[in-house]
């Protein structure tokens, strides 16, 4: 399995330090609106990741924190009169319905910074006991950069001696420019924590370097195997969580950095001061979850994604003759063989998470196994071979999960599909009782709801005409 670095920027054949347990820390929201595509995006990356990593044969500990205390978290709170627990639980609630609705693997630790000020309390005091952090007097904590021989060695950037970091308000008290928070001091009647500097609140840095040595770190080189997010988190935020770990533990953070692309709306890069950060609730209402999953992966992750509704019109379609594909053999057992086609699939994705192979593979695999059907219906290897191939698509890739009938329901409020279902269960016992009339009669008003229905060996189904 090859993944790319960001780092050292080259494929590296991923190697754990445990050779039958791997680590993946992956940064996670901050919790004080909804999700938008951006969020599923970098999501859906490191779900696969994970599912490819188990696939490969590692156990896997993976951890993604849920930011519940930050500068924007307490501006909305005091804005909408709504405490800080009650916004972040709201909206952490709401996380996981998308995350849910996109067929997203919880993680296996989700810690929340609320739950972690004792670890980043202790950082904070031992990078300042190591001569990497100092005080003011304003009660504020900053991280000597220039006590890190290794600082910039993550992103790779030449930084000008006056340029100041993102989202570190500049300060006269700092010695360097460069230097950045990891506890800023409050002396107002605004929200603070108590600690030995003094009240306050911790940098914006700090949480996920805390989180992973509490966690997941060991007597290792490095803490944890993998350190995953966003491009935009490559620097400062990543960049600066190294230098915490490095100068705090003396090991190094990660083996690897994976960064996932962009999300584009209609090749403008998503953001909220544009008003063009689409919701993930609001995609969901016009397209089926797995449908968002397949067309948000289709692309490699560390390219940028435009996101435009003809190409998610195209991934629906080919997503549907997955679906066709698992009608035409509902009812029938997976036996779990390997196949060839499987081995090309995990060939693809431990190239580097290369998607386009994979997706073209999984196309050509659902046109040989239609041409072969409609020449013999009763193969029976050939059914066995792909019931056992959706199965695996099903396992690693996310979709095709979902029962193809009910699949083809999406669009149909719960209301009608409550009325239709009835109507069928009134079929059916008409149908036991041998009262065809009235049988035939329940199905023409089935029909005038716009769907097909079939009879199968597994129960009556129904799907909507489209």
């Amino acid at each position: 399995m090859y993944i790319f670095d960001s780092v050292t920027k080259t494929k590296r054949l991923f190697t754990p330090q445990n050779p039958k347990r791997a680590t993946l820390y992956v940064c996670g929201p901050t919790v004080y609106d909804d999700a938008h595509l951006g969020h599923a995006k970098s999501a859906l990356v490191f779900d696969l990741l994970s599912r490819l990593i188990r696939a490969n044969g590692y156990t896997l500990i993976y951890a993604k924190n849920i930011t519940d205390i930050d500068d924007k978290i307490i501006k909305k709170s005091t804005e909408s009169g709504i405490s800080i627990k009650e916004l972040t639980d709201t909206y952490t609630e709401a996380y996981h319905r998308d995350m849910d609705a996109l067929g997203v693997v919880r993680p296996n630790l989700e810690p929340k910074a609320t739950e972690s000020f004792e670890a980043m309390i202790q950082m904070i005091q031992d990078l300042i006991d190591a001569k990497h952090a100092y005080t003011t007097e304003s009660g504020d904590v900053y991280f000597n950069t220039k006590s890190d021989s290794k600082y910039l060695s993550i992103s790779g950037r030449n930084q000008d001696e006056d340029e100041t970091q993102s989202r570190v308000q500049s300060s006269t008290c700092k010695i360097n420019n460069t230097d950045f928070a990891l506890w800023k001091g409050v002396h107002d009647e605004s929200i603070a924590f108590e600690s030995p500097f003094g009240k306050g609140r911790p940098g914006w840095h700090l949480e996920c370097s805390a989180m992973i040595e509490k966690h997941l770190a060991g007597e290792g080189k490095f803490a944890i195997d993998i350190h995953g997010g966003g491009a935009d988190l490559l620097f400062p935020h990543h960049e600066n969580e190294a230098a915490q770990t490095r100068c705090s533990s003396h090991h190094e953070l990660a083996n690897y950095w994976i960064h996932n692309g962009f999300v584009n709306i209609d090749g403008e890069k998503m953001s909220k001061s544009l008003g063009n950060s689409f919701f993930i609730k609001d995609a969901l209402k016009n397209y089926h979850g797995e449908v968002l999953r397949y067309y948000l992966l289709s692309t490699h992750y560390r390219s940028n994604f435009n996101f435009n509704e003809e190409d998610l019109i195209a991934s629906k379609k080919r997503l549907d003759k997955l679906y066709r594909l698992k009608k035409r053999l509902f009812g029938l057992k997976n036996s779990e063989i390997k196949t060839d086609f499987q081995k090309k699939v995990l060939e693809a994705l431990n190239d580097d998470m290369n998607v386009s192979i994979t997706y073209a593979l999984i196309d050509e695999m659902i046109q040989n196994t239609n041409e072969g059907l409609d020449k013999n219906p009763k193969d029976k290897l050939l059914k066995r071979d792909s019931v056992a191939n959706l199965a695996f698509v099903e396992n690693l890739l996310g979709f095709g999960a979902q029962n193809p009938f009910e699949y083809f329901q999406f669009g149909i409020d719960e209301q009608t599909k409550a009325e239709i279902n009835t109507l069928i269960a009134q079929r059916s016992e008409a149908k036991k009782a041998k009262d065809f009339e009235r049988s035939d009669a329940l199905r023409d008003k089935i029909l005038v709801f716009g769907v097909n229905i079939m009879d199968t060996t597994e129960g009556t189904f129904w799907e909507q005409i489209k």
